[in-house]
């Protein structure tokens, strides 16, 4: 029997990390086969395995350093944590976490939680192009948005263009939609538009958009422009072909960064090899001034049954693809 001693420096740090009616402590028991009981203002650790209980102790010590740093701890952090320390990342996801990249309008700071993340926003920051390519829910868009809008408020750029494929209307016919060309492209463009209301709230933002400050532009409508002084974010690139992501990446103009982010699991044209995401990640590996970000499940940020999700479709893809060799 191996035993651990987690040390409490206050009552409510200890509550913290237990969590209410002891939770947080009950996952950590269940995940790592360990028991974790209470005695003398101490977390005791007690398990079979010697690993286990030192991943137990390295993720209590964990959210009492979240505490600490009055950041919310809740079971998705927890789950996270768990998998980091399993993994031996978990100092990694310590420093991401204490990366703040802009302030929400209600003075909440706007954090990396992963090292793929804080690995993103280091790339946004230190290129003229990033192309973001992992599955829903690891912050591709949220984050780009939230540089941009940390870009804007230091001056460094003056305006944000923001631009997605609208496959779904199919941008060709865009003309036949009611509306001026905001309320044409706004349901495509809505998870920007979510960002940008967490960062600015939604009359500031709605007054920036008048202002042209921030600008929308379905993708096929940038053709034949180009953008200065601004943070360019096209996302879903994943529906967009070879040829327009050429396009939009030749418009860059003085003063301008682009970010490309996209799903190349959730391709939604009618011919997935029509997909110029991958395509132009490989022709521009290794050109100075771009990097090419690649976020895995790991980073998923959302509830943890998405991270499941993802794991369980590539896990599909995976069998189909070995399936598809041998048959050939």
């Amino acid at each position: 029997m191996q035993v651990r001693e987690v040390e409490f420096d206050t009552i409510g740090q200890q509550q913290a990390v237990f969590g209410a009616q002891d939770h947080l402590v009950r996952i950590i028991e269940k995940e790592l086969s360990v028991s974790i009981v209470l005695r003398a203002g101490k977390g005791e650790i007690r398990g079979d395995d010697g690993a286990s209980v030192e991943q137990a102790a390295q993720v209590m010590e964990g959210l009492q350093k979240l505490y600490d740093k009055a950041q919310p701890i809740d079971e998705q952090i927890l789950y996270r944590l768990l998998e980091d320390a399993a993994s031996g990342e978990i100092e990694e996801t310590f420093q991401a976490m204490g990366s703040v990249v802009t302030m929400s309008y209600k003075g909440v700071p706007i954090r990396c939680k992963t090292a793929g993340q804080r690995g993103y926003i280091r790339a946004l920051r230190e290129n003229v192009v990033t192309l973001c390519i992992g599955p829903a829910g690891t912050g591709k868009t949220y984050l780009a948005v939230a540089q941009a809008v940390q870009e804007l408020k230091s001056g460094e750029i003056e305006r944000i263009i923001m631009s997605r494929p609208a496959i779904e209307a199919g941008e060709e016919r865009l003309g036949f939609l009611p509306g001026d060309l905001a309320q044409k492209v706004d349901p495509y463009l809505r998870p920007l538009y979510d960002a940008l209301y967490d960062m600015f709230g939604p009359e500031k933002a709605e007054r920036l958009r008048e202002k042209g400050t921030i600008e929308i532009a379905p993708l096929a409508y940038m053709r034949g422009r180009t953008l200065n002084n601004a943070r360019v974010i096209i996302d879903e690139s994943q529906n967009a072909s070879l040829s327009t992501l050429k396009m939009a990446l030749t418009r860059l103009g003085e003063g301008s960064k682009m970010v490309l982010t996209g799903d190349i699991t959730q391709i939604d044209l009618p011919k997935k090899n029509d997909s110029g995401l991958q395509k132009c990640a490989s022709i521009l590996e290794g050109i100075e001034g771009i990097r090419i970000m690649r976020l895995g499940n790991r980073d998923v940020v959302r509830n943890k049954i998405v991270r499941d999700i993802v794991r369980a479709f590539e896990k599909a893809d995976g069998e189909n693809q070995k399936q598809e060799r041998r048959r050939e």
